[in-house]
């Protein structure tokens, strides 16, 4: 009997000890750290602010290549990607609404690159990096949009070199300085409050002043002479009156004063309605194919010669890509004109080489993610004046001051602002990379690195697009801010005048009809072009002549002395 009742209550205590691990198992599971969830690409955390939202200004040019990118404090990223603030970038990103995705990304509902085979990538309706006026594209402040292929953005705050190898600077004994080359001519002089400056590719630039007026003389026949204008919502406005070959024009530019340094902006003389530039931004129903030929370009020595390293779109999905191209020709122009003179030795200060070599028949290097940043800029401009202008219409007719897409640092000149970051040359420009003196020149873009200037206000920028005889692209570069601010002032103006295309041009030969294109004037319309301009660049010109003779005298003096 005891033992049946030892085998009656076997199982009882089993189950009771099956039991009690079970629960010490739990326990013990309980406790133990959790795994980490996976990182969610397609669905980042909200950013802090807008200016933190990367999602804004997804370009595929940006995230192209091979190089190597830095995430921010924090932030996991992985192969080829940027992780912005507060998220985690992983490969294969989502495109938000009205954006694009290219291989390897998803697109979000919405997003639409729209257009015919071989046209651009229009965005969808209201789709942009930038937004209205006070909107923010780009990054927050230090951070980089990417350049294209090629270009290295970890090395964007890097210390780059502002002078090439080999070159010495020279104290005068008249006072001033001299940049002489390795080869020993003059590469700069600064002396009697001028500063003239002689580019790699030929040409010569001088910046002084003269009864009170910034004179800048960009070669023998152009400049300009700028003066102060009036007063308004406690900003202050210039006017400028462009000469070039026998021909005035006149502008108006707000002044900014950063960072111990006074910059100009343009500011536009008159207005479009709200909806001519909403027609602008936003895609047509169906593209529009616009040929050489209605372009007018057939034929030209300068459309022939940079036909191997840029071609404009074949369709265009939309208004921003046509201007894109517009902005493009115009620079090229500019371009084949200065390098034309500079080889006649028309630049001043002695000649200069001939005009560089077009690219090899059929090599494109202006590439598509290149235009597709620069028609990016184009849209985020036109959002910007379109609000601007819907605000003018609320305020009888009178056009706001312009104030920076960073409304929240209102005189950080735009050159600087985080949101801009794609830059077209839009004259000569020498740099250093490497070490070694390069040169830019119109239409060859570049993508600034930094946001904070240096003790010689200069910025870092890469190379994004050059032509065969420029820097080579994915170089970086140091750039002056005075040299940004001019490219985005160029790039405005010529905005302006494309737009002014556009209104003439729609409704015709396909183009789509726009909406009131009339115009209404800023509350700082510009003044007549001053008449003695031109004399007032001569006499600069003959002031330059006579100091640089002088430099080079003393240079040669003290060159023979030294031997």
């Amino acid at each position: 009997m005891n033992s049946g009742n030892r085998g009656k209550y076997v199982l009882p205590k089993w189950s009771a000890l099956l039991v009690l691990l079970s629960l010490t198992a739990f326990s013990l599971a309980a406790s133990a750290p959790p795994k980490s969830a996976p990182a969610k690409s397609a669905a980042p955390s909200k950013p802090a602010a807008a200016s933190h939202a990367p999602a804004q200004h997804s370009a595929p040019a940006q995230h192209a290549g091979g190089t190597s990118h830095a995430g921010t404090t924090g932030h996991t990223a992985t192969t080829g990607h940027t992780a912005a603030t507060g998220h985690t970038a992983t490969t294969g990103h989502t495109a938000p609404a009205g954006h694009t995705a290219t291989t390897g990304h998803t697109a979000a509902a919405g997003a639409n690159r729209g257009g015919a085979a071989g046209g651009n990538r229009g965005a969808a309706t209201g789709a942009n990096r930038g937004g209205a006026a006070g909107g923010n594209r780009g990054a927050a402040t230090g951070a980089n949009r990417g350049a294209a292929a090629g270009a290295n953005r970890t090395a964007g705050n890097r210390s780059v070199s502002h002078t090439p190898a080999g070159s010495r600077n020279v104290s005068l004994k008249g006072g001033g300085s001299a940049s002489v080359r390795k080869d020993g001519s003059v590469r700069s002089v600064d002396r009697n409050g001028m500063h003239i400056e002689h580019g790699v590719h030929g040409g010569r630039t001088v910046v002084g002043t003269h009864n009170g007026a910034r004179v800048v003389n960009t070669g023998r026949h152009g400049g300009y002479v700028q003066r102060s204008y009036v007063s308004r919502g406690g900003h202050s406005y210039y006017s400028r009156t462009y000469y070039d070959h026998g021909v005035y024009r006149s502008g108006v530019y707000r002044g900014y004063y950063y960072g111990g340094y006074h910059y100009y902006g343009y500011y536009p003389g008159a207005f479009y309605g709200a909806g001519f530039y909403g027609w602008g931004y936003n895609p047509w129903a169906s593209p529009v194919a616009w040929g050489v030929g209605l372009w007018g370009w057939g034929g030209s020595p300068w459309f022939g010669f940079y036909g191997g390293w840029w071609n404009p779109y074949p369709v265009y999905a939309g208004p921003a890509f046509w201007l894109t191209d517009y902005l493009i020709a115009a620079n090229l122009q500019a371009a084949y004109a200065a390098q034309s003179e500079a080889a006649a030795g028309d630049g001043g200060g002695g000649g200069g080489d001939a005009p560089a070599a077009a690219p090899a028949s059929g090599q494109v290097a202006l590439t598509p993610e290149v235009k597709q940043a620069i028609a990016d800029e184009v849209k985020a401009q036109l959002a910007q004046q379109q609000a601007e202008a819907g605000q003018a219409a609320g305020a009888s007719g009178a056009a706001p001051a312009a104030a920076p897409a960073n409304a929240s640092a209102a005189e950080v000149p735009p050159a600087l602002d985080p949101a801009r970051r794609t830059f077209v040359i839009d004259s000569d420009l020498s740099v250093v990379a490497n070490g070694q003196e390069c040169g830019l020149t119109a239409g060859d873009v570049i993508t600034r690195l930094t946001d904070t200037p240096d003790a010689d206000n200069m910025v870092n920028a890469s190379v994004s697009a050059s032509k065969k005889s420029d820097c080579g692209a994915g170089q970086t570069v140091a750039v002056k801010v005075d040299d940004l601010q001019e490219m985005q002032n160029h790039f405005a103006e010529k905005l302006n005048d494309g737009l002014g295309e556009l209104a003439k041009k729609q409704g015709t030969s396909g183009m789509p009809k726009a909406p009131d294109t009339s115009t209404k004037p800023s509350d700082v319309p510009p003044p007549p072009p001053d008449q003695t301009a031109a004399k007032t660049l001569q006499d600069q010109q003959a002031a330059a002549d006579q100091t640089e003779g002088q430099v080079k005298q003393e240079i040669a003096g003290s060159a023979s002395g030294a031997q």
